[in-house]
Formats: structure tokens, sequence, C-alpha cells
């Protein structure tokens, strides 16, 4: 952990602008080190019981051998949040003890996970050299506050820190636009046959020096602006940087670049620097690290893929870039901007301040320095960012709402999706009024009261409902069920395995908290809003009722969106006024869905009551 001096600036230095600024982000990034640690020691101090029971902890589980260069890990039972991505410490019966293996879940199917090693150098031969029963799984976490400082230094005392990086983040360098270059840009977009608010975009970008920002609304086709961006920057021989905050969001826009590339030139080489382990839908070359890559003995432009930490390690050691492209910039925090802002010469942040923000463990400090680069910059406001506006995903009805509430009436959906409805090979044989074409948006109001985390009841009618879908003829592939909780989906997930007995079509159903959702859309939704315990929403109204959790959630449907939840939540009364706002949100959005009953189906299984 990094002692209290770390990263410390000059007395003289901090009566700065840019002196403050790096000061207060060093003391954010030393506050979420310390209450992240604190938080994962509070819940390994309780009884291995209690975590069981609380879904902190998994026990009872065996090692049984490597798969593919992963370990599998098996146990009888899995009640617990944990889900593919997430760090854990794998240890046997001590989670404090310093040598524990930290391990990455890549697979989880149920009593069944395979887990890579956070080791530099994985090798699980000593752990296999150990009986093989009596393993414990707890919440593990990485501490990578020692990276963050170390950018946060670099940018206090390099030039392109102190010249560009820290006096963009301050507010106080503007971008500048050259005309003949947005004018080439813009004529490049539209023989590509980009819309004319994604040819705007791209110009902006193409033109603009250091910085721009472009808006993505859901749908409105940004990763393909990436994509076409990145390959007319690459194809000038420049050196493009993509960056993101997940593994996930950079091998999306990888794709989309080879994609890009092989429908029309010109073409470019692309490249994701990382581990090998996480890039089962990658359709780019991979590396380890940039000097051990193809990319070393190139001459020409290229597109380099990889998290901003590699920024900060061998893999990317040395290696400078004319350009920086941030996907998901509204996800991404000042330090973990910086940590890739350095290696590149300008910046383009591609995001949606009205979706998901960081995550971050602390609620002190500077609120605006929490929020993400991307809300940062657009508060800023020396220049707004140029807005996607036509949305490929969502039928006009499904579209109206997010487009009034968030995106200024200037969300429109394209012709070709204005009009779309669901369509099943067989007419739903139970609950048709909820399944109505006709009714794309649908709320189904229940009557329970006590439910916190899960609701047995909406898990049950949630369960039903796919089951019919599935009958329809729905393929797996395009139903998601979006849930506020981890524990909800576990629930729904554990239903699943009696109304959908085949693992391999379980598994093309998500079901997912809305954080794992963004990005994603699926043919039919299912929201999932759990809680009616209206003490239990007071408490948890910051989160539960956050307006860009709601626009992600509702956001995902391309045809339907199916709402559940118990009409006791709209009677949530928080006693903070922003907080009674978003509950107005909720109330409103409510208000313009199609209401329909519970029918139940002949013969259900069983009615799910609230346990």
């Amino acid at each position: 952990m990094p002692t209290p001096d770390a990263g410390r600036i000059p007395l003289s230095e901090a009566t700065t602008s840019l002196g403050r600024l790096v000061a207060q982000l060093t003391q954010l990034v030393l506050d979420e080190s310390e209450a992240i640690r604190t938080q994962a020691q509070q819940i390994w101090s309780l009884p291995l019981a209690e975590r069981v029971a609380r879904g902190r902890a998994i026990a009872e589980v065996r090692i049984d051998g490597i798969e593919q260069g992963l370990l599998r890990l098996t146990c009888p039972q899995n009640d617990s949040r944990f889900r593919e991505g997430d760090v854990l410490v794998l240890h046997r019966g001590n989670p404090f003890y310093e040598p524990n293996p930290l391990v990455t879940v890549e697979l989880d199917d149920e009593c069944i996970l395979l887990v890579s090693s956070e080791d530099a150098s994985p090798s699980f031969s000593s752990l296999l050299a150990e009986p093989a029963d009596g393993w414990v799984l707890d919440e593990g976490f990485l501490d990578l506050s020692d990276m963050a400082i170390a950018a946060l230094n670099e940018a206090a005392d390099s030039a392109i820190g102190r010249s560009q990086v820290l006096p963009i983040l301050n507010g106080d360098l503007s971008p500048l636009q050259d005309p003949s270059r947005y004018e080439r840009g813009y004529d490049q977009a539209i023989a590509w046959e980009l819309n004319e608010s994604q040819a705007d975009a791209l110009a902006t970008a193409y033109s603009a020096h250091p910085y721009t920002l472009i808006q993505g609304p859901p749908g409105t086709g940004k990763t393909r602006l990436l994509a076409r961006l990145a390959q007319l920057l690459a194809s000038e021989g420049e050196r493009v940087f993509v960056s993101a905050f997940t593994h996930r969001a950079i091998n999306n826009a990888l794709n989309a670049i080879a994609a890009a590339v092989h429908h029309a030139g010109p073409p470019v080489t692309a490249l994701k620097i990382g581990r090998a382990v996480r890039n089962d839908d990658l359709r780019v070359a991979q590396a380890e690290s940039f000097d051990t890559s193809p990319l070393v003995d190139l001459s020409g432009g290229c597109v380099v893929g990889a998290t901003p930490f590699a920024a900060r390690t061998q893999r990317l050691q040395g290696v400078e870039f004319d350009t920086l492209i941030f996907d998901e910039a509204s996800q991404i925090t000042l330090p973990l901007a910086i940590m890739a802002m350095l290696r590149a010469k300008r910046y383009i942040f591609i995001g949606d301040q009205q979706q998901l923000p960081p995550v971050l463990a602390t609620r002190r400090g500077d609120q605006i320095l929490r929020d993400s680069v991307f809300g940062v910059l657009a508060e800023h406001g020396a220049r707004s960012p140029t807005m996607l506006t036509i949305t490929y995903r969502m039928n006009a009805e499904l579209a109206a709402w997010p487009g009034t509430t968030f995106y200024y009436d200037e969300l429109v959906p394209a012709e070709q999706n204005h009009a779309r409805r669901i369509s099943y090979r067989t007419q739903p044989r139970h609950m048709k009024e909820i399944l109505d074409p006709e009714a794309p948006c649908v709320f189904v109001g229940l009557d329970h009261i006590n439910a916190t985390t899960s609701s047995m009841q909406e898990a049950g009618i949630v369960a039903e409902l796919i089951d019919t879908l599935l009958d329809a003829g729905v393929p797996a592939a395009e139903i998601g069920v979006v849930v506020p909780y981890r524990a909800q989906a576990r629930t729904i997930r554990k239903l699943l395995h009696h109304t959908v007995p085949d693992p391999f079509i379980r598994r093309c159903i998500v079901v997912d908290t809305v954080e794992r959702m963004q990005g994603q859309e699926r043919e039919i939704t299912i929201l999932s809003l759990t809680t009616s315990n209206l003490q239990f929403a007071s408490h948890m109204a910051d989160f539960l009722f956050q307006p860009q959790r709601l626009n992600v959630a509702i956001t995902r449907a391309r045809s339907k969106l199916i709402i559940i939840g118990s009409r006791r939540l709209l009677d949530t009364a928080p006693t903070d006024q922003q907080q009674q706002e978003w509950v107005e949100l909720l109330r409103d959005l409510i208000a313009q869905c199609a209401h329909r009953p519970v029918l139940r189906r002949p013969g259900s299984r069983r009615e799910w009551n609230e346990v």
C-alpha cells in the first residue's frame, strides 16, 4: 500500500492551480486504496458461514486441475455474488495470509469456475501440489494505487503533463479545429455511408486538437464511428491507442476496426496488447507486450488496443502514440485517464455522461474530481460534446422516453427500426397481454412489500416469461434480464435451472446487473426492479434510483421492454431532494408504459412467494 507521502508534490508547486489538481487527485487515489482495502478486510473478519450466507465467499472449494491454462475449481454450492471478471483470493481458511494467490473468474457455471492468475508469471503448479479439497474463495482486490500515483507524478513533472494533460483536465486548454481537416474528414465519413451526426462527429474528432468529446447515446453507432476514425488516422501513418476500462470494450472496438477494414479500405494493422486469456472473442492478433509484437518493426500507422494500466507497465513501456481514443470514457476516472494520456499527443473521448459513471468506494472529496474524465470535460463547457442522434437499436416507442428525458429530444430512431416489433415463431401460450408485440413497453405491477436485494416472486415471473419466450421461438441469445443486484441475478439463474434445463441455452440468456449490461443489446429485455422494502429503498436511493442506471437499464431492448416490480417501490420518499426527483423519474417512466396484470400459466410449477 502507498505511504502517506506517496505522490506528494512540493509545497510551492501545490500553490498553483495544476499543483492543487495533482494533490487532490493523489489524495483521491490514496483514499480509494484505503477504502477498498478496509472494505475487503471487514468482510474477511466475519465468520466464514456468515460470508457465505451473504454471498461474499464460497466454501468447500476443490481444485480439479488445469483446463486450457486456467485453474478449474468446483464447489457443492455457489450462492455467491461473484461473476466473471471478479478478482478473488483463493486460500485455505485465512484470507489475510499475504501469499494467498489472487485469481480472476473467467467462467462461472454455478458450481464450476475457471480462473486465471493475477500473478505476472502465472503458475498453478504449487497449488496442485497441495490437497485438492478445503479451499475457500473470498472477495479480493488489486491495489494499483502505486501505478496511478506514479502517473500523477509524471504528469506533474513532464512537459506533456504540464503543457497539455493537466491543463486539459483543469479546464485551462480548449480544443481548436482545422477547417480543412474537418472538410476532408466529413467527406470521407459520407463516403463510408455514416449518417450526418456520425459524419460530423468523425470530422470534428479528426480535425480537433488537442482533444474532443463525442457523446454516443444507446445504439447510435459509436463503436462503428470509433472504428472508422481509428482506420482513417492509422491509414495516414498515425499510431493510434484505443483504450477503455474493460477488456470487453477494447475487444469490441478492435473487432469493429477489423470489420471496417474488411468492408472497405484502407487497410490498417490492429493489435491487442494484454493477457491472451481474455481474448476468446477477439478477431485481431494479440501480444503480451509491444516489444514482442510484430509492430516493433512496423514503420507506418497502426492501432493498438490496451487498458490504461498497460500504459504504465512493460507491456507499453517507451511506446508513444499520436492519438488516444478512449471508449466508454464516461466510466474512466481522471487518474485512470492520465495513465493513458501521457502516452499520446491528442485525445478523443467517446462516452455518454447520461450512462453509468465510474464506481468509487469513497464518498468524500470534490465531486467534479470524482466524476469521469468525460463528465469533467463536458462540465468545463469549453466545447460541448458532439452528439450522435440516430439510434439503430430502439424502436420509436422505446426511444421516446430516454430521448426526451436525457437527450434533449434529439435522439430519434433510424427509419428501419422506427416501427419494429418483436416477432414470435408461434404465438405465446401464456402471458399474452404482457408479451403483446403492439405494447413495446410494459409494466407488470406486483404487490410484494419486503424484498431488498432479491425477490423470489419477481424471479419466478421472469423465469416463466423466459420459458414462454423460448417456447414461442425467441432465440435465447435475444433475451436479456437486467437487475440491480447480483443476488437477484443469482436467484433468477437458479430458477432457470428448473425451467430451462439445457445448460447451453441457459448460458445464452444474459441475466446480469446494470453495470454488466451496459454496451449490450437484446431483442427483448426484462427489467426486475426487485426492491419493495421502503426503508431499504430509501437507504439505497443514491444507487437504486440513479438516473444513469435507469437509462442504461431501459435502453438495452430493441423491440420490447418488460419492467417487473412492486408498486410499493414507487412510494419511496427519500429525504434528499435530488433523490426525490430521481424517484419521480421512475414514476414518470412507469406512467408511460402499458400496465399489464400477471396471468399465471395453468399448472405453474409453484407460486413464487417471498422467502
